[in-house]
């Protein structure tokens, strides 16, 4: 049978813990399969998505009002299977895989009603509402956390772990634009969409890092919120976008970032340690959950977004960067084992594990 006759369909939209596992498999799964992708437009994957996919952008909102406008958009998304439904008949569709989010619905919806098989990857330890009551129609649910399948107890589970952008399992070289100097480096991030709440966190702690000859990468992504005053200090960089965050995490010395999977999974690959702030309005506190995998192993520190926040941070970043003076070692002791700590964690072949999974569907159709 030729690729023209093996057509999946990837459904994924919204942030990049959605999107960028299905970017993953895609790059893996092009050679054998035609692929067609499911967005929403006005999100991020307009941009994202390669050209050489079939891109369909489906029109429908986020659900965020409140009660009767709030089941009003609950409909309008659950009728959107019938738009799908048009897409898998004009594109043969003979797989659907899909990474959660509220754009799954309609889409195993409608594989179901055409008896197409689902396959849905879940990244969070704490599943969305989509693979919580969606999971058990699909054939397959894979896992990045182990952990998640006590959620799941009527779903036909594999633990496979979180694909990465291919730039995660090469070795890269620190960026040519970063600071130099022998000091520590941190990378700075608030994930695919930015995040105000660690920006100004981040402010507080800005003189005492680069006072004690600590680099500092800043990534604003979306956030408006720059100052200035520290633009051209020396160990100081502020951008807001970087495709080289591979580069800059392996180089690193540590991560101050949001706690969405796919951070959590960055992490583990290249084994850094972090301090964590979970988003505050994530669903079901999901971000705060991630965060502990990590937490709970010595690897990272968690800091909730609060008033208090930015002064916990700088004194956090005192800690750790607390210089050992037994021995007379030069060495920052609770960074040391936190670097430790998370080199005892296993990480599986995700990749790997799940385009053997898409592909032993080659054989049945």
């Amino acid at each position: 049978m030729s690729k023209e006759e093996h057509n999946l369909l990837i459904a994924a939209s919204g942030t990049g813990g959605h999107i960028f596992p299905a970017l993953a498999i895609a790059e893996d799964l092009e050679n054998c399969w035609n692929i067609s992708w499911i967005g929403i437009s006005e999100r991020c994957e307009s941009n994202l998505v390669p050209k050489k996919y079939n891109f369909f952008n489906l029109k429908i909102e986020s659900p965020r009002k409140k009660n009767f406008f709030l089941f009003l958009q609950y409909l309008k998304i659950i009728f959107s299977a019938f738009e799908i439904i048009k897409i898998i008949k004009i594109k043969k569709i003979s797989l659907v895989f899909t990474t959660g989010g509220y754009i799954s619905a309609p889409t195993i919806i409608a594989a179901k009603i055409l008896s197409v098989p689902v396959i849905l990857h879940e990244s969070n330890l704490i599943p969305g509402t989509v693979t919580k009551y969606f999971g058990r129609f699909c054939n397959q649910v894979l896992l990045g956390f182990k952990d998640t399948s006590f959620f799941l107890k009527n779903s036909k589970i594999i633990n496979t772990g979180t694909p990465l952008r291919k730039q995660f399992y090469i070795a890269n070289d620190l960026p040519i634009w970063v600071p130099k100097g022998n000091g520590p480096l941190i990378i700075v991030m608030g994930g695919s969409q930015g995040a105000n709440g660690i920006n100004e966190m981040l402010f507080e702690s800005l003189d005492f890092l680069l006072n004690n000859n600590i680099r500092v990468v800043h990534i604003l992504g979306d956030s408006k919120l720059i100052d200035y005053g520290y633009q051209k200090k020396k160990n100081y960089c502020q951008i807001k976008f970087t495709e080289e965050i591979a580069s800059l995490m392996q180089n690193c010395d540590l991560v101050v970032s949001r706690s969405g999977a796919m951070t959590i999974n960055e992490l583990i690959k290249t084994q850094k340690p972090s301090i964590l702030v979970p988003y505050p309005n994530s669903k079901n506190n999901h971000q705060e959950k991630n965060a502990m995998i990590l937490a709970s192993i010595g690897g990272s520190m968690i800091i909730n977004q609060n008033n208090e926040a930015k002064f916990i941070l700088k004194n956090t970043l005192k800690e750790i960067f607390k210089l050992n003076q037994e021995k007379n070692e030069n060495k920052y002791k609770t960074l040391e084992i936190m670097k430790k700590n998370m080199k005892n964690i296993n990480t599986l072949d995700s990749k790997k594990k799940i385009k053997k999974i898409i592909n032993s569907y080659l054989n049945e159709f």
